[in-house]
């Protein structure tokens, strides 16, 4: 008996933790490294049996080559804006001091936008359209959950524009704004109201559609506790619709964050807005040898900022949520 026993499979706490910790590293690390390392494989062997117009198509050396020449080009470009100030802020104290009157301009320096500038604008840009949109989307959606009657009126408008492209929309947004935001000094350009109206047209329906699916779903023990409690309509919002609809209204989030995000891309190529998507139009008219390795760069940098979005809406949905599990993927 003794012999059977010793011959069983000993399983200690730290064995465990061990295997745990293994299957940890390899799901996040070693996978991953894998399904990356063949990718690139498949895309060089791919790139050197594609010949185009402008030469073969770019493998990852040719792309990796070319970060380094726009993030060159970037930094060339901001030490001539530092000239310039320079230069401007020398004239102005000359001037100064000749003429204790005058009366000192500092003008913004106008060089080319260069790789990283056009990055940041489509951040900014699709960052305001997307709150915009959810400052709309969520008490709209949450109205809706909470009221038949406006749910079956609103919905077929939703529906109808849901699928509507974004492509279909700038053509009308660039007149309406054209026509309404008239300006000697205006606050910001109308090339970003444009891309950001845009983005917000696009972005609003899942933001909806999930938040009064989510409102409506809401248990029934859960308005059983509001009732017996007598909460007033703006805390029965407070403290039971919002904290059950969170998982919900996040998914409608991430769903928009990642619509918003291929819209801009779109609207920037066609309507020329500043931007990637205007990054990625020039170097396809520009037409020269490196042109298809520079888009190609643009694609990684727009897919990887799209990805870094949305682990960030789902970090943000973690940290609101009081449901974890429902954070998970």
């Amino acid at each position: 008996m003794t012999t059977i026993i010793n011959k069983l499979p000993i399983t200690t706490p730290s064995v465990v933790s061990l295997k745990n910790f293994i299957s940890s590293i390899s799901k996040v690390l070693i996978l991953p490294f894998i399904g990356i390392t063949l990718f690139l494989m498949f895309w060089t062997v791919a790139a050197q049996n594609i010949n185009t117009s402008l030469g073969k198509f770019p493998g990852p050396q040719a792309v990796y080559e070319q970060f380094h020449s726009l993030y060159g080009e970037h930094t060339a470009e901001r030490a001539k804006a530092e000239k310039f100030y320079e230069r401007q802020e020398v004239r102005n104290a000359a001037r100064l001091e000749a003429d204790p009157t005058y009366n000192a301009k500092v003008r913004n320096y106008t060089g080319k936008e260069t790789f990283f500038d056009q990055i940041l604008t489509s951040l900014v840009t699709v960052t305001s359209g997307f709150l915009l949109a959810a400052m709309i989307a969520i008490p709209l959606g949450i109205a809706m959950g909470l009221n038949r009657h406006l749910n079956a009126a609103v919905n077929p408008i939703v529906q109808i524009f849901k699928p509507v492209s974004p492509l279909a929309w700038l053509p009308l947004i660039t007149m309406v704004v054209s026509a309404l935001y008239v300006s000697d000094d205006p606050m910001v350009s109308k090339s970003f109201l444009n891309s950001l109206l845009t983005v917000t047209l696009c972005s609003l329906w899942p933001m909806v559609i999930n938040t009064s699916i989510g409102v409506s779903s809401l248990d029934q023990d859960l308005k059983n506790v509001s009732r017996v409690l007598r909460l007033p309509m703006l805390k029965h919002i407070q403290k039971i619709v919002l904290p059950a609809s969170i998982p919900m209204i996040f998914t409608g989030m991430r769903l928009s964050f990642g619509v918003a995000w291929m819209v801009l891309i779109a609207a920037e190529m066609l309507a020329q807005n500043p931007g990637l998507g205007k990054f990625v139009w020039d170097e396809f008219q520009n037409g020269s040898s490196d042109s298809l390795a520079r888009i190609m760069a643009a694609v990684i940098v727009i897919g990887f900022i799209g990805f870094l979005l949305d682990r960030g809406m789902l970090q943000l949905q973690r940290m609101a949520s009081w449901d974890k599990s429902a954070t998970t993927v």
